[in-house]
């Protein structure tokens, strides 16, 4: 969950297992007093505090896209810099025609990564 976007798809299924898992603890099917997307609200709001599977993934992914930019020792960065940018950094870079996957996710939270810093 840390190194790939993970799909929509199998995001909103974690999510529907999770709350599966918390309203049915047995046999027998149970009454969901509270709504699904009312789960991951935040413990703030009143609710149960659950994370959502696509928040926590971009979450994770954008702290591995942090450590590839700020952390010049390090095997991601040697890896990954050689590579995709070795003339330039992390933010200035592109993501080429032919980059796998896992360079990919990094880069789609660059801009999330962008807009904390200012």
């Amino acid at each position: 969950m840390s190194c790939f976007r993970l799909p929509n798809t199998l995001l909103h299924e974690i999510e529907i297992m999770a709350a599966d898992f918390f309203w049915s603890g047995g046999p027998r099917a149970k009454i969901h007093w509270l709504a699904r997307d009312k789960l991951c609200q935040g413990i703030k709001d009143g609710d149960l505090g659950f994370r959502r599977p696509k928040e926590t993934n971009l979450a994770l992914l954008a702290k591995q896209a942090w450590r590839v930019a700020i952390n010049r020792i390090g095997s991601l960065h040697e890896v990954l810099g050689q590579k995709y940018f070795p003339h330039s950094n992390f933010f200035e870079a592109q993501p080429g025609s032919y980059s796998v996957f896992t360079w990919r996710s990094l880069l789609g939270t660059r801009e999330l990564l962008v807009a904390e810093l200012r």
